[in-house]
């Protein structure tokens, strides 16, 4: 915990100071005040706004439905706009939507919860949360400082691991880490499950996750994977994943930037779909600046794969309908690392913003596909 910067705040006319804990990034509050269950709502809001963070005191439910009220307001407060911005194309579309996201998220960032050593929280009704908080966190051997709504987000990613995600393709659940993309767009897994395979002897899971499409390769028999990734939590989620499902012995996991050494009749690789910088930490699965891992991958397969072999590239088009990245940008990455386009699987996304109307990015969403392009050596 030492490793984290201190917050600051003066409470009964006395300084005082905590670790303060951010898996987004975000820098502690430089104004903090103390408030409980007497702080009227529209209060707190005009706090936040101003930015000055909450450190509550009262009881744990009500901060809860503090933080709810504070969201109806900032939902409020977008609805009033007499003149909304109107995009001029889907990328500023897309820009604005993450600007708004971004301000939501600081403004519900604002109300802050105190935990004591081992995760506790010493606020009447407050849950047992030891369990989550260290499945992100680690130890804590001292006392912190922490925003409700992160808290609620590992909670959240906490019930996701302990339930776990159905993966139709494997008959079987995989469970996600927090901090670890969850595999619940099946579209990109079933894929997998359906391409034709150019051999069962090995391959590659290059950026592995949870294990989720080693786990199918495994299942469909290729005897051998060789599963990468260069997170930790994403290599321990893997490692769980894949001795859960006994194929321990099909799967080898090895911590490595894109490519294991040596060489596969099969590599594939399922990067980050939108060319966009990340805000926090956890949305490096989503988010990939500058398709550097996209790029990443396809200027290193030619030298990683056998002779006749297949990499396989599972990616969204939903970047080309945001204008983030165009179909022809993609096509010259491809005939630039010398490789060549042997066919392509699409599929529909069947997750629940396909037809949500209100979304701020529908139309990108209604026409999206996800592809499993199969591209072998130019010349070969």
């Amino acid at each position: 915990m030492s490793a984290h910067p201190a917050i600051h705040w003066n409470e009964g006319d006395q300084a005082h100071s905590a670790r303060w804990r951010s898996e987004a990034g975000v820098p502690p509050p430089k104004r903090v005040v103390v408030a409980d269950d007497r702080m009227a709502a529209d209060t707190a809001y005009r706090l936040a706004c101003e930015g000055t963070a909450l450190l509550w005191r009262g009881d744990f439910q009500n901060a809860r439905q503090l933080l709810q009220a504070l969201a109806r307001r900032i939902d409020r407060k977008t609805e009033r706009r007499a003149k909304p911005q109107v995009p001029a194309t889907p990328a500023e579309s897309f820009h604005l939507h993450r600007k708004a996201q971004a301000q939501r998220a600081r403004i519900l960032g604002m109300l802050l919860l105190p935990f004591e050593p081992g995760h506790v929280i010493p606020l009447r009704r407050a849950p047992d949360v030891q369990q989550a908080c260290s499945e992100a966190y680690g130890a804590a051997g001292e006392a912190y400082v922490a925003s409700l709504r992160e808290l609620l987000g590992l909670i959240g990613a906490h019930e996701w691991r302990r339930k776990g995600v159905e993966i139709s393709a494997l008959g079987a659940r995989i469970h996600p880490h927090y901090g670890v993309f969850s595999p619940v767009r099946g579209e990109y897994v079933d894929l997998v499950a359906q391409a034709p395979l150019p051999s069962t002897q090995s391959a590659f899971d290059i950026g592995t996750g949870t294990g989720v499409l080693s786990a199918v390769l495994a299942r469909r028999g290729v005897r051998h994977i060789v599963a990468t990734d260069q997170d930790p939590r994403a290599l321990a989620c893997a490692r769980e994943n894949i001795e859960r499902l006994g194929l321990a012995a099909q799967v080898e996991i090895v911590q490595a930037d894109l490519f294991p050494a040596g060489r596969a009749p099969l590599i594939i690789c399922n990067p980050p779909w939108v060319p966009a910088r990340p805000s926090s930490p956890v949305e490096f699965a989503v988010f990939d600046p500058d398709s550097r891992m996209l790029r990443g991958f396809l200027d290193g397969l030619a030298a990683h794969l056998e002779p006749g072999g297949e990499g396989w590239l599972i990616l969204s088009d939903f970047a080309e309908h945001l204008g983030l990245r165009s179909r022809d940008e993609l096509l010259g990455y491809i005939d630039k690392a010398g490789l060549k386009v042997l066919g392509k699987l699409d599929a529909r996304p069947r997750h629940p913003k396909v037809t949500d109307e209100t979304d701020a990015l529908h139309a990108a969403r209604a026409a999206e596909v996800t592809s499993l392009w199969r591209l072998g050596v130019q010349g070969k």
